[in-house]
């Protein structure tokens, strides 16, 4: 869906309240014969339009036309042009004071609002060196002791230890290789670089491509599949999106200890499609699920499950993912035990088509 420049939005806004002003006053002056409450009738319209658009530009234009269309139509001598009237003056100086105040507000509060958003992607950024120092430094440091035990010690090891320590080196480095990819996908999205493409695709194909690619990782895992039988067309990044429903499963096995079933349930409501991906684990602490999606780590707390790595890259890359689809993400604990993933995606530009 394509966004709709700033200036063409502003305007609509503007001519959009303009015009129900008119119409209203209108209403009043010919159907109930009042005009007492015509003035302040436009006096909103400046309010709205000065709260809704942005900068001062638009509020004073629509303060200018209203003291215009009140004098001009709905002031006596009705379609002439009258500032000598003293009520005509002040409704004027009112009208246009309303446009710089709240226009002055509504530019204070978005630039809060924007000090706000860049303070919080600096957090997120500093949580995220945090993370990738930790989740980088522990596989790192596995895979040097691996090989150099194979290097200087090859002789006194069995073929089995062998290859028991070349299999750890290859599971570190495809887990690394995952990770730089997350990385990547996570920064070119936060910095603008990449924007989404949205394709319409079907959910079933989508389904499948996830599975055969997250079997390959995990061939013992068995996932609990539930989907809709009818055909259900989502647009989206199939490949983004697929990278966030694996990050998720992948989130589930290498952190639910206890885990005995996995699901993925999608569902569609009205016009959004729902993914769900829950497991029977040991569920999460309370205190993480605060940051689950900002990278945050806390050097002092491994891992839920004890393992080395740590699940905040993958499931940053995920929410910023699904933020950029225009979707939501949240995650859960279930009461029956066990944690529950959830995020939506808007089928509306498939249904439009």
């Amino acid at each position: 869906m394509k966004k709709v420049p700033h200036t063409v939005r502003n305007v609509s806004i503007m001519l959009v309240l303009l015009c129900l002003a008119f119409l209203i006053s209108l209403l009043f002056q010919q159907v109930f014969d009042v005009e007492e409450h015509i003035t302040m009738l436009f006096v909103f319209a400046v309010f709205l339009t000065s709260l809704l658009t942005e900068g001062y530009v638009y509020g004073m234009i629509a303060a200018v036309v209203s003291v215009l269309a009140v004098n001009y139509a709905f002031t006596f001598p009705y379609f002439a042009f009258n500032f000598n009237v003293p009520v005509n003056f002040v409704s004027a100086i009112i009208m246009i004071v309303i446009a710089a105040l709240t226009s002055m507000l509504t530019t204070k509060v978005k630039q809060h609002q924007a000090i706000q958003a860049e303070t919080e992607r600096e957090r997120m950024r500093a949580n995220l060196l945090r993370a990738v120092s930790h989740d980088l430094r522990t596989p790192l440091t596995t895979i040097y002791g691996s090989a150099a035990t194979l290097l200087e010690k090859k002789g006194s090891l069995t073929e089995q230890q062998q290859e028991r320590m070349l299999e750890g080196i290859k599971e570190d480095s495809e887990w690394l290789v995952r990770m730089v990819e997350n990385l990547l996908s996570i920064t070119r999205l936060d910095s603008g670089k990449v924007k989404i493409i949205k394709t319409p695709t079907v959910l079933d194909e989508l389904i499948d491509s996830v599975l055969l690619k997250f079997n390959k990782r995990y061939p013992r895992q068995t996932i609990l599949l539930d989907i809709p039988d009818e055909i259900v067309i989502i647009p989206m990044d199939a490949l983004l999106i697929e990278q966030v429903i694996i990050n998720i499963l992948e989130n589930a096995v290498q952190h639910a200890v206890g885990m005995t079933s996995l699901w993925l349930r999608v569902f569609v409501i009205g016009g959004k499609a729902i993914f769900e991906i829950q497991d029977d684990g040991c569920g999460m602490d309370p205190y993480r699920l605060k940051s689950i999606f900002t990278g945050g780590y806390n050097g002092n707390e491994p891992p839920a499950d004890g393992q080395k790595r740590n699940s905040g890259i993958g499931l940053s890359v995920c929410a910023t993912i699904i933020k950029a689809h225009g979707g939501d993400i949240s995650a859960e604990n279930r009461k029956e035990g066990g944690a529950i993933f959830r995020f939506t995606l808007d089928r509306e530009e498939a249904m439009s088509e």
